[in-house]
């Protein structure tokens, strides 16, 4: 009985701590949900006092984000979307590809080959994203302008490269501090190649940290605004970029159009996590936990 009874009260405990997380988790997911509620109501639904709740929604928003329309005669305008939102992932996604390859291949030897003040080096990498952006805007914007990358893929792309580095450096070579070196050991004795035991001893057992540091350098990436906003141009803007300047003008806020872009914006980075998922728990807990 006695038993029963604590296995009674560490279910009500669990009960209520769920319950506690779970407002914890709606408070911080509501500016989100209320971004996603706006994309589908018009635009007298989202100025109304007190707001709206309950409404029929609509998806001219959604509409009038791919295409050139009126809403309830207002100006026309061309968002251009489309090309923007390929900007985003193809800037965001080659960006983080690339400092995956360059960082785990650096952390790599980092850990395995270490140099004469190895420590030294890792710091001198890592003060690079000590500082924030805004500090070297200036030589690197004139430094775009000398070498004719302003507004163009491969500037802004090698940018995020260099800026996800040093992260992606960090990140992997705690993985690969974490992996047993016997295992190593025993694959050179029975005649592996560095390159194989690279690639079918120690790149499995790294998955986890692959996806733990694509997502973060993803989210970084996806979301910068002020080396978009300087160094891209028309033709290479991003969807940030893009958002802040559907906002003011002759017409105003059109808060629908800015939920529903912001609402698409989303989708992306939302697929990417679910897909990584699985890998996401053991790649952030890596080293804490022991199997």
């Amino acid at each position: 009985m006695a038993w029963q009874s604590k296995q009674r009260e560490i279910g009500t405990a669990g009960w209520g701590w769920a319950i506690f997380a779970g407002i914890i988790a709606f408070i911080y997911f509501f500016p989100v949900l209320w971004i996603i509620l706006t994309a589908f109501k018009t635009n007298a639904d989202i100025l109304a006092v007190p707001p709206k709740f309950f409404f029929t929604p609509t998806l001219e928003n959604f509409v009038s984000v791919f295409s050139r329309s009126y809403i309830k005669g207002q100006a026309a305008v061309d968002t251009g979307f489309d090309r923007f939102f390929f900007n985003s992932i193809f800037i965001a996604g080659t960006s983080v590809l690339l400092a995956l390859v360059i960082g785990t291949l650096a952390a790599y030897g980092f850990s395995r080959y270490p140099l004469p003040g190895n420590d030294t080096y890792l710091f001198i990498i890592l003060t690079t994203r000590m500082l924030p952006p805004i500090i070297v805007i200036i030589p690197i914007f004139i430094m775009f302008r000398i070498a004719g990358l302003s507004g163009t893929y491969p500037g802004i792309i090698l940018l995020y490269t260099a800026f996800n580095l040093p992260f992606t450096i960090w990140m992997m070579k705690s993985f690969f501090d974490e992996l047993s070196p016997d295992v190593e050991d025993a694959a050179r004795l029975d005649g592996s190649s560095e390159k194989r035991l690279f690639f079918k001893v120690c790149f499995p057992q790294i998955i986890a940290g692959l996806a733990a540091t694509a997502v973060f350098g993803l989210i970084l990436t996806w979301n910068e605004f002020i080396f978009a906003l300087l160094l891209t141009g028309v033709e290479t803007r991003t969807v940030p970029v893009a958002m802040a300047q559907t906002i003011g003008g002759d017409i105003g806020v059109r808060w629908g159009l800015l939920a529903a872009i912001e609402t698409l914006f989303l989708i992306p980075v939302i697929i990417v996590v679910f897909v990584l998922q699985k890998h996401l728990l053991r790649g952030v807990t890596f080293g804490t936990i022991k199997r």
